[in-house]
């Protein structure tokens, strides 16, 4: 597993860690003013103040907390199995042994396996900070963290049309029509399965560009290099060439529709008019 896929996976635990642990730290509790004032009726109805009150045994500001919750994460999450630490849907689409393993709910025995690798540091800074009642409590507390875990990295991809964003996701303008890119163009589809360059359920992978966008990116790459190469946003993202298109296309905006005159004809073209050209776009074969 390549770095930037074990930095997702912790980051994925860590946000499903993270919950529980604010939550904890912050204790709701409701208070009644007992001050009465010199006015008005003696037994008057005073009002229920609701607030929300900082645990003062646990960390002590926002950072405190966030630097706490990074430590407990890398604790638990290092000492995870290695095919925990890199659990994805298509691990368990391809393995039938290993789905059943990390199943909801999680089977006891494998369950029992990842608690009893977890340090007992963590169970000791989460009492000695009151966000455990006991030590005892750690398993009940981890349940549900790492069942949420498992099911947010095994679930299976969105289907494309529900993935629409209301920009183009690579000049972000959010004012212009939206067409969907094949990540992985259909023309390469049975070889991308055949010499195992992707798996056949990442082949529907969209990005939803506007047309300059999608015509540009057809334009700097092939489609088997698209395929190989460039088949998510943030591979596309991270070529030169791209960013700066991106740059200049995004200022790129149509002023209002001008007033037709009153004799029923369109105004006259600006024939004149210069503007700036782009920046100069890689050759590539186009789809």
């Amino acid at each position: 597993m390549s770095l930037d896929e074990s930095q997702k996976h912790f980051d994925l635990f860590r946000d499903c860690l993270s919950g529980p642990l604010v939550q904890r730290s912050a204790v709701d509790s409701a208070k009644t003013n007992q001050k009465r004032r010199s006015k008005g009726r003696k037994n008057s109805i005073k009002p229920v103040q609701h607030e929300v009150e900082v645990n003062d045994s646990g960390p002590g500001d926002a950072e405190d907390l966030a630097e706490f919750v990074d430590y407990v994460a890398s604790e638990i999450f290092e000492s995870f199995p290695a095919k925990l630490r890199s659990l994805s849907y298509s691990a368990v689409h391809n393995d039938s042994r290993l789905a059943e393993k990390f199943n909801d709910p999680i089977p006891p025995a494998t369950l029992e396996q990842i608690l009893t690798t977890v340090p007992p540091s963590v169970a000791e800074s989460l009492e000695a900070y009151g966000l455990l009642e006991s030590q005892a409590d750690l398993p009940k507390f981890l349940t549900s963290i790492l069942q949420e875990y498992i099911n947010a990295a095994t679930a299976p991809p969105p289907i494309w049309s529900t993935t629409r964003t209301s920009a183009c996701e690579i000049c972000e303008r959010d004012w212009i029509p939206l067409s969907y890119h094949h990540l992985i163009p259909k023309q390469v589809h049975a070889k991308a399965i055949k010499r195992g360059w992707h798996e056949e359920w990442q082949l529907n992978s969209v990005a939803w560009l506007c047309r300059a966008c999608h015509s540009f990116v057809h334009r700097i790459a092939s489609n088997e290099e698209l395929a190989k190469e460039y088949w998510t946003v943030e591979r596309l993202m991270a070529r030169e060439d791209v960013i700066a298109w991106a740059k200049w296309v995004g200022r790129v905006r149509w002023k209002a529709r001008p007033t037709w005159t009153l004799d029923g004809h369109p105004p006259m073209p600006h024939a004149n008019k210069r503007f700036k050209s782009g920046p100069r776009q890689g050759l590539g074969k186009t789809e």
